[in-house]
């Protein structure tokens, strides 16, 4: 979000040089800066030992394609809890071991994600009301389910990543 009136006071905000960040949005009455913020998520990828993974259908997102599990991360939280977090609230499993995936801009909703590998066993899902089905998927057969590969597509680059990792086993 790049803002055009101060959160604290309302003024009108001004352009102002920052440094080396440039023209920055400023308010005279109570100067200070207000640089541009956006939300941070993170996309988790949850794999069993058979190499499937786990695609979810969440409606709000498409009634079409199936995704990864992804959510918000709260305030004070750390991207490899948020990602534990949403695996277990949106799946019912608990996550020991994770790696990170790199980040990954979603322009759509202007956040960062934060992408996540996870590996835990081949067990039944407990799906919260959030999603409308999830299923373990052969990684090798997930493309047919998934939204189709775009720049932005974090779940499309994780997924690769994935691939790219079992490949060398």
């Amino acid at each position: 979000m790049v803002y055009k009136y101060c959160p604290t006071c309302g003024t009108k905000l001004t352009k102002k040089t920052a440094g080396d960040d440039g023209l920055t949005p400023f308010c005279p009455n109570c100067e200070r800066y207000w640089f541009p913020t956006f939300s941070d998520c993170v996309i988790v990828l949850v794999a069993n030992e058979l190499n499937e993974i786990v695609l979810a259908k969440m409606p709000y997102l498409s009634h079409q394609y199936a995704s990864l599990i992804s959510g918000y991360m709260q305030p004070g939280e750390s991207a490899e809890t948020s990602a534990k977090r949403e695996v277990d609230e949106e799946l019912g499993i608990t996550l020991s071991n994770i790696e990170y995936a790199g980040t990954y801009w979603f322009g759509k909703s202007e956040a960062l994600m934060h992408g996540f590998i996870s590996r835990t066993t081949n067990q039944d899902l407990k799906l919260s009301r959030e999603l409308a089905s999830a299923k373990w998927v052969s990684a090798r057969e997930a493309p047919k389910y998934m939204f189709p590969d775009s720049p932005g597509n974090a779940a499309a680059a994780v997924y690769r990543k994935f691939v790219h990792e079992i490949a060398g086993q």
